[in-house]
């Protein structure tokens, strides 16, 4: 399971995306997840998905890679298909003691299922595509003008940088801490929910004290390096805007005005769907029981 976790993980591959400024890519990232949330609209959700699909493409990062830490929001995701699901008013197809099933409530629990779907692997390509240091520095940059409100932005950029990079080595060592749990004797993996909370104990305590210990040999590292904030720090590499990165915001500003006209223009779309759905779901059962009789 742990190695199914992809967040904070960097995948090396030479693709466009990759290439592009990290600067540019958090503004990309800010701009998607903005988008799914402007319209309620199956036609947005199918345009947004598209535009998704085209930069997964380009990212030439394997799907399988992509999908794989999907796995653990997957009890996320079907607790939230379940509650729209079951808790939302409309014209009722199943009605069973308190459980009422709803046109309104599938074609909701849908589009909420595709809103996050795509957010999550939107924003797991941020992470896929560029390194802590370059996502470091395009934070810093992107939140320079804060200073001027004694903001310390070279400070969070760091903390932000540290905690993506200590991701994988916390992952690692949780990882070796419960084989060496199991290899003692420990159950791990019994259906007992109190029996597996419980084994959690001798896991949590050493994983929290190894990351305490990490934490203070990396601060003397830093002091022993002389180390004092961001005040006169320069850049070894420092980041232009190149003609790609135009040609990549001119297309994602066609993507937003596209989200926007798409969203206005088809406003009403998903009454008109769940009336679609409707008459499709009623002249099904009127077949099967034209069938039965």
């Amino acid at each position: 399971m742990l190695k199914d976790i992809t967040l904070g993980q960097y995948y090396r591959a030479e693709s466009v995306i990759h290439r592009l400024d990290p600067r540019l890519k958090l503004v990309g990232s800010l701009v998607f997840m903005v988008s799914l949330f402007l319209f309620n609209n199956p036609i947005c959700y199918l345009t947004a998905a598209v535009f998704l699909v085209i930069v997964i493409a380009l990212s030439k990062i394997p799907v399988k890679f992509m999908l794989r830490g999907m796995k653990g929001i997957v009890f996320l995701l079907l607790i939230t298909v379940l509650y729209h699901v079951l808790f939302t008013t409309g014209t009722v197809i199943v009605e069973f003691w308190i459980i009422h099933i709803t046109y309104e409530g599938i074609l909701n629990a849908l589009m909420m299922f595709a809103r996050l779907f795509m957010l999550i692997v939107g924003s797991s390509i941020l992470t896929l595509t560029t390194t802590p240091t370059k996502l470091t520095d395009g934070l810093e940059s992107l939140f320079k003008p804060l200073k001027i409100f004694r903001v310390p932005v070279h400070e969070m950029a760091m903390m932000m940088s540290i905690a993506l990079r200590f991701i994988p080595i916390l992952m690692e060592e949780t990882d070796r801490i419960m084989k060496a749990q199991i290899a003692r004797g420990a159950d791990l993996g019994s259906k007992n929910i109190f029996v597996r909370v419980k084994g959690l104990v001798p896991i949590l305590v050493p994983l929290f004290v190894s990351a305490f210990r990490r934490a203070g040999d990396l601060a003397l590292a830093m002091e022993a390096r002389c180390y004092n904030g961001g005040e006169g720090r320069t850049k070894m590499k420092v980041m232009h805007l190149r003609l790609r990165d135009f040609i990549s915001m001119y297309i994602l500003a066609l993507y937003l005005g596209a989200i926007i006209v798409l969203g206005i223009f088809f406003k009403g779309l998903p009454a008109i769907v769940c009336e679609d759905m409707q008459c499709g779901l009623e002249f099904l059962i009127a077949f099967f029981k034209g069938l039965k009789g």
